[in-house]
This record gives structure tokens, C-alpha cells and sequence, in this order.
């Protein structure tokens, strides 16, 4: 009985009263004895009487308790069987040991006593197994995770310790969850990325015909995916659609790519649609910034494709087709006067190409070495170390003392930059692939010079930027430069053999890559004193190298019909250098048009080289493995085996020819 009831006032209390009484008595009987022997008598019957009450209250009392503890158990189980989420007590090996009414309902033509929780919840295997990894570590005290079953939706709360799951219905949540999620806003712009180009030759009756023509099957396309879309002029469009819509192109592969294309591939120049989207953004204003930065990322990477920005992801579709060259050189004049400025406002200028500088990067290098000096401002080219690909051209630049001594250490550059030098990139446009990072983050004002399709990864605080993936090499982008940020450049025959030989190695001797403009930059750069007989010096090859390569190349395999793949032996470190030229050697072969040469280089990483004829985008494989390049042209370092390296690339492979197809 709880002391509050036994130390009540009429519990203890009465037996101290019941004992001054017997004093009183006692006092009583000691005046006179047959008054104190009644009173006696009539103490003992008052005792016994209030032992008596006492003893029922007592019985009274735990009758009353036992019947509300009974009544509290019965409508205890009542109340849990009814209540409006399910209880799930499971044993050691996983199996239910009981439920209540509601997680009963939902199998209502079995009994799930005993039967495998990972069989009644299939999705909650991968949970249960992974709470009893980790179980081993450390105390996993609860965990939640969603499941639909049966159309419905559920949320299930997992306590290992007591072996219990407890699941809610929120299928209205997920619901209205979804519906939020599905019709949140994206918006995209659609450019006729070269329509100036398609239509060079057209009068206004058939450009306009074009365009009307164009026009019509971009607003099909849209009507068919629940877009609203808007002309803004001749060759934009504003699209505005939801994120469900957005999912559906995504899964269309933006088929209106290859519609347009195919549509006018009747025109000498056939039109191309670069599109970009975003979704995610928290206002519409940084959504229309996030969409235009998406359209500048596709037109970066040479048009003809789509960028999609979804939060934190940014995915690329299209792109089968080569840049378009710009056949005027306007932009291209613009860019060296707004050079020649900042070159003459800065107190100092640092060249620096990428890491392992191959004879474009150097050559460009140099070209902008030129332009500068042309100004009289100290001019200084980073180079951290020679590399096999650069080692013949930089024997002759040691011969030239002036030349030899504009080169500096990336430790020497980060000394001598200040708030007022200029930093040119040429040949990248990631900072982290440039001779020295911290370079970049030091410089106040950078400029870019590149013919890489744009990446993720950009130089976006650049002053200036001149990136063309159009142009065949860094080196055929300075040449024009030089053409118009002086009035007389005069070249020593090294400075244009240089520039020249950059052009050669890029367009593996003017085979690949090239448009009218590259062999203009040639012809002007041979005007200027090139030695060609010095290229073909600088570029011959070793008689160990060619052994080499012919030893990859034995190894080869072809994948798909018309793609080679090198895998090197197990243990051997082979250059980058080498393993571009095997790619480029695959090449050549009869029915090859993509190849790959898969092998380990020297510091440890595995390296993939990726060249192709155009009729397939090795830059989008490349980048689906973290790598990047052009079209025809790319590579990436993987940090795996060598077996690893292959299977990830093969399963690349069969993704894109499940989805897409390999070649147009």
C-alpha cells in the first residue's frame, strides 16, 4: 500500500491517540478502579473496531487497484491494437514475433507471425543488414527510412536494441511531397547557336523560310513535353516547365538536338540548338542567371548540346558535332585590343600552360611571351619541368638567350606576382590543371586563352576570356591574337617555328580538327619565317618509343566494330605522352574510328587516352569517368587497378551505346 494512504490522519495517528487514551484510562483507575476497568474495556472494544475498518479499507483498497490494473491492461492492448500506426516486434533472426491490428492490415490474406521481415519489406533488407554491420562498431539507437507498399507510403522506425519497428502511414505527405517536387520551376533557353553561318548564303525570304522552319519543330518539341516556350528574338527562346517536364527531357535525351541537325543537314552548313537549363535555385531571378550560365557552358563546349544545372549537378547531353568556325575574325580583334590594354596596365605578365606542358602550351606560351615583349613589359613564361614532348623545342629556346631567360619557376612566379601583374592561362581553363593553382589564386586579374571545350571546373573571376573550341590549338588562337595586338610583329624564325609546331601537333599534322582558319594561322606563321624542317626535327620519333607503342598496340582489342581498346600489361609504367601517341596510332587503323588506351603511368594513377574521327564524343566518356578534352581528343587519370580502370570504361561505354549509341 503507498505510504500516503498508510500515514493518512486516521492511519498512525490513531494509534497514538489509541494510547494517550489507555493513559487517561489508566489515570482514571488510579482514582477508581471500577471506572478505569470500564474505561479499559470500552479502549479495547474502540480498537478493535477501528483494527477492524482498518483492515477493510486495506482489503477495499487492493481489490480496487487489481481491478484498475486489469482495466488499464485491457484497454491497453485495446488501444495499441487500435491505434493508427503499426508496432513490429521482430526476434534475433529477423522474423515478426508480433504485430498489432494495423501492421497485420496491410497483409491481410497472410499471417506474419514468424514470417522474415526482410521478405514482408524487401527495401528494409539493405537496412536491417547494414544496422547489424555497424551494430558490431558502435550502438545504433534508432533509424528511419521510407518504403512504399502496395501504392501506399510508410515510415519506418527501426530500434535494434529492442528488436521493434514502428511504421506510419504518409502517403498523403509523399504525395503532396512529390506534387511540390514535380511541379517546381526550371527554366532553359534555346539558341540557334550558329544560324549567322547556316544562313550566310541565304537571301531573307529563305532565311526567314529557315528559321519559320526551324521554329515550328522547336515549338512541337516543346508542346509535346508540357513546355512554355517564348521567342525572344530570331534565335532565342525562353523556356519555362517544371521539374517533371525537365525529368522527361533529360530522359528524351533532348532528341530536338538530333531533329534540328538532321532536319537542315541538307544546308552546307547544317543548324545547331544549344540549350541551357536550371532547376534548384531558391529564387527565379538566380534560376534565369544559373539557366544563362548553363547556355554559356554549352556554347563553351562547342553548341550543338544541352547543359542541365539541377542543384549541385550539372549534366551535359548532345554535343555529336564538331564546333562550327566563326568565319570572321571580329571577336578575335576585340579580344587582342582588350589583351593589348591590359598588357600595357600591368607591371609585370606570367604566362603558365597546364601541367606536363605538351608543344601547344609552350608554343602558345611563347606567342603571348611575344605580344607582351612587343610593349616592352617584363614578361615571364612558368615552367616547372621539361617533359619528353618539349624536350627537343626547349634545346633550341636554350640556345636563344633572351627566350631561354623569360623562363621562371612556378616558386620564382609566385615571388615576383603582385596586385598589378596580369596572369594569361593558355591552353586550360581549370585551375587545377595549370602549372601551379596557387598562381591563380594570387593573381588579381587572369586572362584565358583555350580551344578545350568548356568543363565544370572554370577560371570564372577571369578579366578576359578567349575560349574557342572551334580553333584546332591554343597555338592557332595567339597566332590571330599576334595578328592584330600590333601593327608590325616581326618573329624570330624560332617564335613562329614554336607557334607553328603547336598547330602541327594538335592537328596531327593538319589531318584533324582543322577548318580554314587554322591553315590561315599556318600560312601567316610560315609568311614569318617558320622552319617547317625544324617541326619535322622536333617532332620525330625514337626508335624505343615506336618499339613501345608497337607493343601496346599488339594488345589491342576492338569493342563495338569501330573502337580500338589498349589495356598495357600489369605493372608497366607507360608516359601519358606515350600512351596519347598509342591512341593517336589506333587511329589510323582500318574501320577504328574512336580508340583507347588504357595503361599505368609513372606517378602510380592510371591513365586513358580517348581519341576518335568525330563520328563519336570521346569528351563525354571521358567525363562520365571525372576526365574532360575535346570531341576528338580527351583523357582522364583514374587513382584504381588497372583492371578496375578497364571495366569502369567499358561499362561507360555500354551506358552511352544503351542510351545514345556510340556514333551518330
Amino acid at each position: 500500500m503507498p505510504k500516503f494512504l498508510q500515514q493518512r490522519w486516521h492511519g498512525y495517528h490513531t494509534v497514538w491517540a489509541f494510547l494517550l487514551l489507555l493513559l487517561l484510562v489508566i489515570s482514571l483507575t488510579w482514582y477508581n478502579w471500577k471506572l478505569g476497568v470500564i474505561g479499559l474495556l470500552l479502549s479495547f472494544v474502540m480498537g478493535g473496531v477501528l483494527l477492524r475498518a482498518e483492515m477493510r479499507f486495506r482489503n477495499d483498497l487492493s481489490e480496487y487497484i487489481t481491478g484498475l490494473s486489469f482495466r488499464v491492461k485491457r484497454v491497453e492492448g485495446e488501444v495499441i491494437n487500435t491505434l493508427p500506426y503499426g508496432i513490429i516486434l521482430y526476434s534475433e533472426d529477423r522474423s515478426v514475433e508480433w504485430t498489432n491490428k494495423f501492421a497485420a492490415d496491410l497483409f491481410v490474406e497472410q499471417s506474419l507471425i514468424g514470417e522474415p521481415l526482410q521478405e514482408l519489406f524487401p527495401q528494409l533488407a539493405g537496412v536491417l543488414q547494414a544496422r547489424k554491420d555497424k551494430d558490431s562498431k558502435e550502438a545504433v539507437k534508432e533509424h528511419q527510412v521510407e518504403l512504399q507498399h502496395d501504392s501506399r507510403f510508410y515510415r519506418f522506425l527501426i530500434i535494434p536494441d529492442e528488436r521493434l519497428v514502428y511504421l506510419y502511414e504518409i502517403t498523403e505527405l509523399a504525395v503532396l511531397r512529390d506534387k511540390y517536387e514535380n511541379e517546381r520551376l526550371a527554366i532553359g533557353i534555346v539558341l540557334l547557336d550558329n544560324l549567322d553561318e547556316a544562313s550566310q548564303s541565304m537571301d531573307d525570304q529563305q532565311r526567314t523560310a529557315l528559321i519559320a522552319k526551324v521554329s515550328s519543330e522547336i515549338t512541337s518539341w516543346a508542346k509535346q513535353y508540357g513546355v512554355y516556350l517564348r521567342r525572344l528574338s530570331s534565335e532565342r527562346y525562353l523556356m519555362m516547365l517544371s521539374y517533371k517536364s525537365l525529368a522527361e527531357l533529360e530522359q528524351s535525351r533532348f532528341v530536338i538536338l538530333d531533329t534540328v541537325r538532321e532536319m537542315t543537314a541538307d544546308l552546307k552548313v547544317p543548324m545547331t540548338l544549344s540549350i541551357g537549363l536550371a532547376f534548384g535555385a531558391e529564387t527565379i531571378s538566380e534560376l534565369g542567371e544559373l539557366a544563362q550560365s548553363s547556355l554559356d557552358m554549352a556554347l563553351g563546349r562547342g553548341g550543338d548540346q544541352a547543359a542541365v544545372k539541377a542543384g549541385q549537378r550539372l549534366s551535359f547531353y548532345g554535343g555529336k558535332s564538331n564546333a562550327v568556325e566563326k568565319r570572321t575574325r571580329v571577336r578575335a580583334r576585340v579580344i587582342a585590343h582588350a589583351l593589348r590594354d591590359l598588357m600595357q596596365e600591368s607591371d609585370r605578365v606570367i604566362i603558365m600552360g597546364h601541367k606536363n606542358p605538351d608543344m601547344d602550351a609552350i608554343g602558345a606560351a611563347i606567342g603571348v611571351w611575344k605580344a607582351a615583349s612587343l610593349f616592352n613589359v617584363d614578361t615571364h613564361i612558368v615552367l616547372d619541368r621539361s617533359n619528353p614532348s618539349i624536350t627537343r623545342l626547349m634545346d633550341q629556346v636554350n640556345k636563344e638567350e633572351v627566350l631561354a631567360g623569360a623562363f621562371i619557376s612556378p616558386e620564382q612566379a609566385m615571388q615576383m606576382m603582385s596586385e598589378h601583374s596580369l596572369l594569361v592561362v593558355v591552353d586550360t581553363h581549370k585551375a587545377s590543371m595549370t602549372m601551379e593553382p596557387r598562381l591563380v589564386k594570387q593573381a588579381s586579374r587572369v586572362v584565358v586563352v583555350d580551344h578545350h571545350r568548356r568543363g565544370e571546373e572554370f577560371i570564372n573571376d577571369a578579366v578576359l576570356i578567349y575560349l574557342e573550341p572551334y580553333a584546332s590549338s591554343a597555338c592557332e588562337l595567339v597566332t590571330e591574337l599576334l595578328q592584330y595586338i600590333h601593327d608590325k610583329v616581326q618573329f624570330t624564325p624560332l617564335e613562329a617555328t614554336a607557334l607553328l609546331a603547336g598547330i602541327t601537333v594538335d592537328t596531327k599534322h593538319f589531318s584533324l580538327h582543322t577548318g580554314s582558319r587554322t591553315f590561315e594561322a599556318a600560312g601567316f606563321l610560315r609568311r614569318s619565317g617558320a622552319d617547317t624542317v625544324m617541326i619535322q626535327r622536333l617532332l620525330k620519333e625514337d626508335l624505343d618509343e615506336y618499339i613501345a607503342k608497337a607493343e601496346i598496340i599488339k594488345h589491342a582489342k576492338m569493342l563495338y566494330g569501330h573502337i580500338a581498346l589498349a589495356v598495357t600489361e600489369p605493372g608497366r609504367k607507360i608516359p601519358q605522352l606515350l600512351i596519347a601517341q598509342v591512341a593517336d596510332t589506333l587511329l589510323n587503323m582500318t574501320d577504328v574510328l574512336a580508340s583507347f588506351v588504357v595503361s599505368e603511368r609513372p606517378d602510380g594513377l592510371m591513365g586513358i587516352s580517348a581519341r576518335s574521327l568525330g563520328r563519336m564524343n570521346v569528351q563525354v566518356v571521358m567525363e562520365r569517368l571525372g576526365g574532360g578534352g575535346h570531341l576528338t581528343n580527351a583523357a582522364v587519370q583514374l587513382d584504381c587497378s588497372l583492371e578496375e580502370a578497364e571495366r569502369r570504361l567499358t561499362e561507360v561505354l555500354a551506358e552511352i551505346e544503351g542510351e545514345e549509341g556510340l556514333f551518330e
